[in-house]
C-alpha cells in the first residue's frame, strides 16, 4: 500500500496550490482520504476529508472556503485545492486512507499514511 503526496512548494501569500495524493495497492473507492497537515513545533491538524461515498468534510478554516477536496475514482486521486493561501498555511500536509472512511478529523482511525509534502507560503 502506497500513498504518495506531491503538489506541495513555495508559493506567495494570495496564491494557490492544488496538492494530489495518489494511491496503489488498495481498493481505492474503498477508502476515505483525508489531508492532515503539521506545522513546525506544532501537532498535526485536520485540514479536509473525502468519504469513500464522496461525501466531504472540512476543518473550520477550510470551511470559509479556501480549501477543496475532491476525487478522481478513475485515476485513485484525490486533490486538494488551497486557494487565498496565508503564513500560518505553511506545514507539511500529508494524505492519509481509511477503510469505509467518512473522513473522520481522528489521526488514529488511520491505516496509511503518504510521506507528506511541505506547503510554504511567503508573505
Amino acid at each position: 500500500v502506497q500513498l504518495q503526496a506531491s503538489g506541495g512548494g513555495l508559493v506567495q501569500a494570495g496564491g494557490s496550490l492544488r496538492l494530489s495524493c495518489a494511491a496503489s495497492g488498495i481498493t481505492f473507492s474503498s477508502y476515505g482520504i483525508t489531508w492532515f497537515r503539521q506545522a513546525p513545533g506544532k501537532e498535526r491538524e485536520f485540514v479536509a476529508g473525502i468519504s469513500w461515498s464522496g461525501g466531504t468534510t472540512y476543518n473550520v478554516d477550510s470551511r470559509k472556503g479556501r480549501f477543496t477536496i475532491s476525487r478522481d475514482r478513475a485515476n485513485q486521486l484525490v486533490y486538494l485545492q488551497m486557494n487565498s493561501l496565508k503564513s500560518e498555511d505553511t506545514a507539511v500536509y500529508y494524505c492519509a486512507a481509511d477503510l469505509y472512511g467518512e473522513g473522520s478529523s481522528r489521526i488514529g482511525q488511520y491505516e496509511y499514511w503518504g510521506q507528506g509534502t511541505l506547503v510554504t507560503v511567503s508573505s
